[in-house]
């Protein structure tokens, strides 16, 4: 099993650089199916990233901002 906190935990006072994001983690979490886990993902600051179990990225979503 992926240790999210190990691999991403440091990310929360640093930069996470992938792709075209270098942004700060805001937190990860577990993706499933309903049934069984299927990956994980990152948030950073404007992007959700996915990744699957074998740690392969799949896909980025820009994420929504919130008007305060």
């Amino acid at each position: 099993m992926i240790n999210l906190h190990q691999r991403y935990g440091h990310y929360l006072t640093k930069n996470l650089k992938h792709d075209r994001v270098n942004e700060r983690v805001i937190g990860y979490g577990w993706t499933d199916d309903g049934k069984d886990l299927t990956g994980y993902y990152v948030l950073t600051e404007n992007f959700k990233l996915f990744y699957n179990l074998k740690e392969e990225f799949i896909c980025s979503e820009q994420r929504e901002s919130v008007a305060a």
